[in-house]
Parts: C-alpha cells; structure tokens; sequence
C-alpha cells in the first residue's frame, strides 16, 4: 500500500510542474471547481428523472388522443379534415411510441446491467 507521504510528495510534484507550464494569453489562473459561481453543491431548477419521464409520457399520450380525435373526425365526414393532417397525426403519434418504447428498453437494460454487477 502507499504511504501518504509518498502521495503528497507526488502531489507537491505535480502543482510544481504545474505552476512552470506557459499559459496562453487572457489565462490568469488555473481552473477551479464550478464555473461562473455554480458550485455542485448548489440545487438547479431543473426537473428530475420522475418528472422528465411522465411529462415525456404524458406528451406521447397527448399526441395518441389528438391522432385518434383526428381519425374519428375524418371517419366522420367532419369539415377542415383532410387525410394528410390525419396521416401526418398518425405518424407523428407512431413515432413518439416508438421513441418512448425504445427509452423504456434502454432503461430497463441499464437497470439489469446495474443488476447483475457484484457488489
């Protein structure tokens, strides 16, 4: 096992080496953890991974209902429904299927990869 003396030594080394490098100009100092302020600590507003998913499925679920109300209204004989508006309904409704089907299965093999590692 290494001694942390040994470590330190390497440590001290390294930032020696480091402080001797040329920087380019406009370069005053070298990179700190965070940038612009945002350290990793810091919360973001960004939605997490539950609310990502259901709003991912809730949108698909949209496109599906709006594609079937396209449909019946064609099958209907309902005015300022054209065939095109509903195969375009039907196809943009198909392909968001398939993306969030093709999600789920990435999902669920990263989640029995994880599995299936030793602890």
């Amino acid at each position: 096992m290494v001694e942390r003396a040994d470590i330190s030594s390497v440590l001290t080394q390294i930032r020696s080496m480091q402080s001797q490098m040329p920087r380019p100009e406009g370069v005053t100092s070298p990179i700190k953890p965070g940038v612009n302020g945002v350290s990793s600590t810091q919360k973001t507003n960004a939605p997490g991974f539950g609310e990502m998913m259901t709003n991912a499925i809730n949108e698909v679920n949209g496109l599906s209902k709006s594609s079937g109300e396209l449909q019946n209204s064609y099958m209907r004989g309902d005015e300022g429904v054209d065939l095109a508006r509903v195969m375009i309904a039907m196809n943009k409704s198909s392909v968001a299927t398939e993306a969030l089907i093709q999600g789920r299965n990435r999902l669920v093999q990263a989640y029995e990869s994880i599995m299936k590692m030793p602890i």
